[in-house]
């Protein structure tokens, strides 16, 4: 197997170099020239293994061209520890006959971005040693909450690496802000940029595209890549857990081997939707594919119309990691679909127009797998309460976006007439955004600490350890002094000494 780029420029690389560049050459985005076969018999007996069994069968797989089983194996076992990940690293929760709740929560974070960022760091360190790179690692992201942490968190002190992450100035949740601005390690740096997550995004990009950037940064013996989703080492571990998840459900014989389920998304930036149609495509039964939007709908109404554009007004949500305009993993479906020259054509009309509209034909094809649906605000925090008053499950602000769409889609499937169980991810703990989760529940405003506490108090429910005595660290990374998206540039050269 090799990785071509998305956009038909660059020559195929191994999945080392994938994994270690991150982004490709031309600007498109790195896949695998063929998908493996994910057949009946592997689903049988991935049911019968641990979670970090599953994890390496399935990376290796995709990366057997430069790993061996046995390194994915160890770098899984390391990775998805009980230590890490108190009580399993992809749970399944029931809250009635048809609609269960994957937990991608339970790792250092508290954030599914764990799930992929407690490995990639161990896949990358591999990388620069199989492809015989003599320069150090500089990982560069773009955050819209939860990444920045979970990558920070996953490459803290690993050797011959930085991390430099850039998020949005008043576009992340507080919790999210404190998480990052105490970040503790000697190899990392936050930076608050002025303006929005698309606005971060472009301007991580840019610096990728910039052979100026590049070259003074390897004068100064470093090469740069990412830990966004648009590193096939960060998409890769995210296909194991939709995996897992329909394993865990044959083995509680709430599904029968072979039985096809829904799945629901909640997504900004269209990486963990696409985790999971890559899986449908290898042979997991999803029937089709819920991809949940907030008030920022512009995937929603992509699915809707065929229409990409992104010129729309932005909304701050209460569900931040989702207030996305250019979903970047997109351009990954659309390859799948149509190929590098199409996918060049469209990204082009989005770099140039803003928007992009794809052929009748392959709009009909998409809705065959997708169908997009989104919440609004009123009713993200109607979710959260009604979720909560009807099964005793709390959720987070993104959460209850994608229950709220599993919920109308199943109420619509023809009354219920299939029978299909719903599949819907949980991205976050409910306590990364407690003060928005408990004004939901009880209409009261509480902000910081104040709302974890009260939150703990009327639920019932513990404070997961990663978001205890948050305020009370030091702050390294001051918050309040960003940047234009146009000094980002300057501002890596400068940590890269």
């Amino acid at each position: 197997m090799k990785y071509v780029s998305t956009r038909g420029g660059c020559a195929p690389v191994s999945s080392a170099e994938a994994i270690k560049l991150g982004l490709a050459g031309d600007g498109g985005l790195f896949v695998p020239d063929e998908l493996p076969e994910l057949s009946e018999e592997l689903l049988k007996e991935l049911c019968g293994v641990t979670y970090y069994k599953r994890v390496a069968k399935v990376l290796h797989m995709f990366l057997c061209d430069s790993y061996s089983y046995e390194e994915l194996e160890e770098c899984s076992r390391v990775a998805y520890t009980e230590v890490k990940f108190p009580g399993g690293a992809a749970p399944v929760a029931k809250l009635n006959d048809r609609l269960y709740v994957l937990e991608l929560w339970h790792g250092p974070t508290a954030a599914f971005k764990d799930m992929a960022l407690q490995i990639m760091p161990r896949l990358l360190s591999l990388a620069l040693q199989k492809t015989g790179e003599s320069l150090k690692a500089l990982i560069l992201a773009a955050t819209s909450g939860d990444t920045g942490k979970a990558a920070l968190e996953g490459y803290k002190d690993v050797p011959g690496t930085k991390i430099m992450v850039f998020y949005p100035a008043g576009g992340v949740s507080s919790m999210q802000m404190l998480q990052m601005a105490t970040q503790e390690g000697e190899n990392v740096f936050v930076q608050a940029v002025k303006g929005n997550f698309d606005d971060t995004q472009a301007g991580v990009k840019r610096i990728f595209s910039s052979e100026k950037i590049k070259s003074d940064l390897a004068g100064r013996g470093y090469m740069i890549t990412s830990a966004n989703s648009i590193n096939w080492g960060r998409l890769a571990p995210q296909i194991a857990y939709y995996i897992s998840a329909y394993c865990d459900l044959v083995a509680t014989g709430d599904v029968k081997l072979g039985e096809e389920i829904y799945v629901t998304v909640p997504t900004g930036n269209f990486g963990n939707i696409l985790a999971a149609y890559i899986a449908k495509r290898m042979g997991l039964p999803i029937r089709r594919l819920i991809c949940a939007s907030n008030s920022n709908r512009v995937l929603a109404d992509f699915f809707e119309s065929g229409v990409y554009d992104k010129n729309r007004e932005f909304f701050l949500t209460i569900s931040p990691s989702m207030d996305i305009l250019v979903s970047s993993n997109l351009e990954r479906l659309l390859w799948f679909v149509t190929g590098p020259e199409d996918t060049a054509g469209y990204m082009k009309s989005l770099a140039e127009t803003g928007k992009y509209q794809i052929t009748p034909e392959l709009h009909y094809e998409l809705c065959r797998d997708f169908i997009g649906l989104w919440c609004p605000e009123d009713e993200t925090r109607a979710e959260i309460k009604s979720v909560w008053e009807r099964y005793r499950y709390l959720c987070d602000t993104h959460t209850a976006v994608g229950l709220y769409c599993a919920e109308n889609y199943l109420e619509g499937d023809g009354r219920g007439a299939s029978g299909r169980k719903m599949l819907a991810v949980s991205t976050a703990s409910a306590y990364k955004f407690a003060s928005d989760v408990y004004f939901a529940l009880t209409g009261v405003t509480a902000e910081g600490a104040e709302a974890i506490e009260k939150l703990s108090e009327y639920t019932k429910t513990p404070v997961p350890a990663p978001l205890c005595g948050l305020e009370q660290r030091k702050i390294r990374f001051d918050p309040q002094a960003a940047i234009e998206a146009d000094g980002m540039d300057g501002a890596v050269l400068a940590f890269a000494v």
